[in-house]
């Protein structure tokens, strides 16, 4: 299966994201529009990065001078644990910008009904 090109993963997560927060008010809208589009990217790239520890795994090989030599941690990990902790934040960032939802107005309709 071919895989779809990285931009138009980015651009797919990017509309997808905008469904999901589209209902925050226009002030916090404007921000979010800016977080949105970094964690689509990030979403993309850690996806990739995952696929590429998976083959290489998750750690490498050193050699420093003729005697130091051992195991590392590879450094597509180390960008996937960088990367994960900005994800991370950004999401947080995103979801607390969602207004509180409301689980009275099933309960509500529920009772009604």
């Amino acid at each position: 299966m071919a895989k779809m090109r990285k931009d138009n993963r980015i651009k797919k997560r990017i509309s997808e994201l905008n469904r999901i927060y589209s209902r925050l008010p226009d002030k916090k809208r404007s921000i979010a529009e800016h977080l949105i589009q970094n964690a689509a990217f990030m979403e993309i790239e850690l996806e990739e990065l995952r696929e590429v520890i998976a083959e290489s795994g998750a750690s490498e090989e050193y050699q420093n001078g003729a005697n130091q030599h051992g195991r590392k941690a590879s450094a597509d990990l180390q960008a996937y644990n960088s990367l994960i902790k900005s994800y991370n934040m950004v999401n947080s960032r995103l979801e607390a910008m969602l207004p509180p939802e409301d689980d009275n107005d099933d309960l509500a309709e529920f009772l009604d009904g």
